[in-house]
């Protein structure tokens, strides 16, 4: 059997790689790490790789809230994030509270320039971390 350790990258589907990339390092405060010019943008979050891909159009979630990709902020940085993202007229979808779960803590969705759905959270638990 294969034992994986980790997660090295995933990939987001964007329109537009530049906005995106201009939305995911304003607004989340990732790194850019590199853009090849060529539809593909390397991001830095938190020492975990995001790669924004260029499509032709978006994949479509609609309906589908519980595909998404969620972000790790500090306790002290979660409702600051909340304040600056509604500020600058990010779409909210909802805000929940989660315990006795898998991952437990506060967590916020919305949407980014494409409309895939993102979530950041400040992590109270994760089952993972005792298993």
């Amino acid at each position: 059997m294969i034992r994986t350790k980790g997660v090295v990258h995933f990939t987001i589907p964007v329109t537009d790689p530049a906005r995106s990339r201009d939305f995911y390092c304003q607004r989340l405060g990732m790194r850019l790490l590199r853009d090849t010019g060529h539809g593909m943008v390397f991001l830095d979050s938190g020492g975990d790789c995001i790669i924004l891909a260029k499509v032709d159009k978006p994949i479509s979630t609609a309906g589908a809230r519980d595909v998404h990709h969620s972000f790790l902020v500090a306790h002290e940085d979660y409702a600051p994030a909340l304040a600056e993202l509604k500020a600058s007229g990010v779409n909210f979808l909802f805000n929940e509270d989660r315990r006795d779960g898998v991952i437990d803590g506060p967590r916020a969705y919305f949407e980014d320039p494409d409309g895939n759905v993102l979530e950041i959270i400040d992590l109270a638990a994760y089952a993972g971390a005792t298993a």
